[in-house]
C-alpha cells in the first residue's frame, strides 16, 4: 500500500508540473511579457497593441506612421505598427470597422465621412472620429511626362491618367479636381494605380498623367524625375474657389520652386492631413499619445522632412473634426487650445 501511495503521489506531482507549463502558453491570442530589460515599462491601460493606418510604401503617411510606431514602442512601451492602406479612405473605414486604432487622412476625406458625402454617400455617415491634431498640408501633384504636352488640367480630356488606388485620398482629390474644371471620369480614362504603379507606367508611357496627393518632396515624384522630364500641372485658384463652393475641405496652396525640378511655383489644391482616433479611446491614452507625437516632432523630422512642416501651435486650428477630449487637454496644458 505505501508503495501504491508513493507511486501515486509522484503521478500527481509530474501532471501537476505538466499542467503548469500548458498553463504558461497564451491561448487567448494575447501576448506575454518578454524577458527583457523594458519588460517593466510601463503600458497605456488596457491597450497594449496599436496599428497605425497608413499608406502606400511610397508616400509620405508610410514613412510617418513607421517612425511613430517606433516612437510610441520606445516612449510608450507600445506593441505599435505601421499598416500599409490604399489612403485616405480605406483608413475611415478601417478605423470605423475597429480594425486599426488611429489613422493619418486628409480633412477632406474626414469631412465627407462625417457629412456621408462622396465615398460614403451609399453606406452613411461615420461620427465616431475624433482628432488628436492637425499635421502638415498634402498638395495635389498632377504630373506628366513634358513629351505628353500636357499644360492645364482640360488637357488631361481624353487622357489615359492614374488617378489613385481604390479607396484612397488621392481618387477622391482627382474627381474633385476634375469637376473643377467641369469634367468628370467620363472625360478621361481613369486608371485606378497606387504612387508606384504610376510612376512604373508613367516611366513606360501606359498613362498620360497621374494625380498624386501627398506631402511637398513625395518620393514618387522624385524617383519619376530620375528617368523623364516632367511637368506639373497647375490647378489654378478660380478652381480651387468652385471646389470650395461644392464643399471641399481645401484651400489654395503652391508647390514652391526647387521642390522638385521646378524653377517656378506650381499653383494647387491643398489639404490638411490631420491624426485621428475612434472617440471611445481612453482620454488618458489619447493624451500620451498626442503629448507624445507632438514632443517626437525632432525624430519625426529625421524620417522625413516633411514633417519639419508640422507647428504644435497650429495644431489644434481648423479643423474639420473636434478633437479628443484627451488631446483637447494636452494642447489646453500647453496654452494652445
Amino acid at each position: 500500500m505505501k508503495k501504491i501511495f508513493l507511486g501515486f503521489a509522484s503521478l500527481m506531482i509530474v501532471l501537476s508540473i505538466v499542467l503548469a507549463g500548458c498553463g504558461s502558453n497564451n491561448t487567448s491570442g494575447g501576448s506575454s511579457e518578454p524577458a527583457s530589460a523594458d519588460s517593466g515599462k510601463k503600458t497605456p491601460a488596457g491597450n497594449k497593441y496599436l496599428t497605425i493606418a497608413t499608406g502606400g510604401t511610397s508616400g509620405v503617411y508610410y514613412i510617418l506612421g513607421g517612425a511613430m510606431a517606433k516612437i510610441y514602442n520606445e516612449k510608450l512601451g507600445y506593441n505599435a505598427s505601421a499598416q500599409t492602406t490604399s489612403g485616405a479612405v480605406e483608413n475611415i473605414n478601417l478605423l470605423n470597422a475597429k480594425k486599426v486604432d488611429m489613422i493619418l487622412v486628409m480633412s477632406d476625406s474626414m469631412a465627407d465621412a462625417e457629412a456621408g458625402k462622396g465615398s460614403w454617400e451609399k453606406t452613411g455617415a461615420i461620427k465616431n472620429m475624433k482628432a488628436l491634431g492637425g499635421l502638415y498640408m498634402n498638395y495635389v501633384h498632377v504630373i506628366a511626362p513634358k513629351n505628353k504636352n500636357i499644360k492645364s488640367i482640360n488637357d488631361l480630356k481624353g487622357k489615359k491618367i492614374g488617378v489613385g488606388a481604390p479607396n484612397s485620398g488621392t481618387e477622391v482629390n482627382a474627381r474633385m479636381v476634375l469637376k473643377g474644371y467641369g469634367l468628370t471620369y467620363d472625360d478621361v480614362k481613369p486608371d485606378y494605380l497606387s504612387f508606384a504603379e504610376c510612376v512604373e507606367q508613367l516611366k513606360n508611357g501606359t498613362i498620360d498623367a497621374a494625380f498624386i496627393t501627398a506631402g511637398l518632396g513625395v518620393s514618387a515624384v522624385t524617383d519619376l524625375q530620375t528617368a523623364v522630364d516632367v511637368e506639373i500641372v497647375p490647378v489654378e485658384a478660380a478652381e480651387i474657389e468652385k471646389m470650395k463652393a461644392d464643399g471641399a475641405a481645401v484651400s489654395a496652396g503652391e508647390i514652391p520652386p526647387g521642390t522638385y525640378k521646378n524653377d517656378k511655383a506650381v499653383p494647387t489644391v491643398a489639404i490638411k492631413n490631420l491624426l485621428a482616433v475612434r472617440d471611445d479611446m481612453p482620454e488618458e491614452q489619447a493624451y500620451d499619445l498626442t503629448k507624445t507625437f507632438y514632443e517626437s516632432l525632432k525624430e519625426l523630422a529625421a524620417a522625413h522632412n516633411t514633417a519639419e512642416q508640422i507647428i504644435v501651435d497650429e495644431a489644434a486650428k481648423d479643423l474639420v473634426t473636434p478633437l479628443h477630449p484627451g488631446a483637447e487637454k494636452y494642447f489646453k496644458e500647453i496654452g494652445k487650445n
